[in-house]
């Protein structure tokens, strides 16, 4: 991470040649300071990056023993298991966490920043919105250091650890390849982010790996969390309509490949409205391994995410940073997903096995 230590207001103090009590009444407004050295304390403010400091032991030690965690979306289960993982870490250290929710939206994000720059956190672990890296730009330039989790912005160099998206979709799309599939269709999110950039481009590496065409349509973009202003949790009613459209096609794929489990609800009651059930009319694959997965009727196979590991990683590599250590860590860290084999895929007799070095549990 680029960037020094967070300065003080008795660093600008130092180099202005001022008390910290004027330099700190300059940057407050209060009245009874001459207008010349109210500006070089500002200018110097200014060009160092000082931001106010509203914690009271932060004043003294310059550490609050606190990291910030910034997140999109609270009702998605992976963040649910990050965050508990991330406090588990931290309080290890003796760390407590200041959690922000941006509800994917760039504003609420560049607020977020803000709160983190105005709290003076010891670090923060920033899952991004990908709209800009600009609000976390400023964290390195005034010497917070920040690890980014679950979505990258190569631009900024910073350090990241997130799911290996791409293998992934790759690893779910293989598995319903391998149980006869030939024709897939993946119901996905619409948001332009990463992970879903990733988990389509390892859909079709399978399909073209395995010989098999991705036909117009193949890739379905369900509309949500933008019914409302902030961030809903997904949306099984809309995975049910598009689903609905899906199965009016004159022919329909052997194999779906949802981008959340939630998806799944839709499509399965869409299914059974057809007269239709999966694994026999068509395969459905998750993607989170939510809670409520091996209790739907089938039980559905679906990608579990490595949360609990994303999570404890992301708190050594902020130590890391905040020491200035650096370790053998690579400075990008994709983690490995694990596909879960339930009965919504049950292999059809015939087919292939699963390919070699495809990581399947079972439940």
């Amino acid at each position: 991470m680029a960037g020094g230590r967070r300065h003080t207001l008795r660093d600008i103090a130092a180099t202005l040649n001022l008390s910290v009590n004027t330099v700190s009444r300059a940057l407050s407004g209060k009245d009874g300071m001459g207008e010349q050295t109210r500006a070089l304390v500002l200018a110097e403010a200014e060009r160092v990056g000082y931001v106010p400091n509203s914690m009271a032991r932060s004043l003294v030690t310059g550490s609050a023993m606190t990291f910030g965690l910034v997140i999109t979306n609270p009702s998605n289960p992976f963040y649910a298991q990050l965050i508990s993982s991330i406090e588990l870490r931290a309080r290890t250290y003796d760390y407590s966490l200041l959690l922000t929710v941006t509800e994917e939206s760039a504003e609420n994000e560049t607020r977020a920043a803000e709160s983190l720059l105005r709290s003076s956190v010891s670090g923060a672990m920033v899952v991004p919105v990908q709209a800009s890296a600009d609000p976390w730009r400023r964290l390195s330039t005034v010497g917070v250091p920040t690890v980014l989790l679950n979505r990258d912005l190569p631009d900024l160099g910073y350090r990241f650890v997130g799911t290996d998206n791409e293998l992934g979709g790759y690893r779910a799309t293989a598995h319903a390849i391998a149980r006869g599939a030939r024709s897939i269709v993946v119901l996905e999110e619409d948001l332009p982010i990463t992970t879903i950039a990733d988990r389509i481009a390892g859909f079709r590496r399978a399909m073209a790996e395995a010989g098999l065409a991705t036909a117009h349509g193949s890739v379905m973009r369900v509309p949500t969390r933008r019914i409302e202003q902030a961030a809903q949790p997904w949306q099984p009613q809309q995975a049910y309509e598009m689903a609905r459209r899906l199965l009016r096609r004159a022919r329909l794929p052997d194999a779906v490949v949802v981008g959340n489990d939630y998806f799944a609800l839709g499509l399965y009651r869409a299914l059974e409205e057809h007269g239709l059930r999966a694994p026999d009319d068509m395969m459905v694959i998750g993607f989170g391994d939510h809670p409520f997965s091996a209790f739907l009727s089938p039980p559905l196979t679906t990608v579990r995410l490595p949360a609990e590991e994303i999570g404890t990683i992301a708190v050594d590599l902020l130590l890391e940073e905040i020491a200035g250590v650096r370790s053998a860590r690579p400075l990008k860290q994709l983690i490995a997903p694990a596909l879960v084999e339930r009965d919504s895929t049950r292999r059809i007799p015939g087919t292939s096995v699963v390919p070699p070095g495809h990581r399947t549990s079972v439940e």
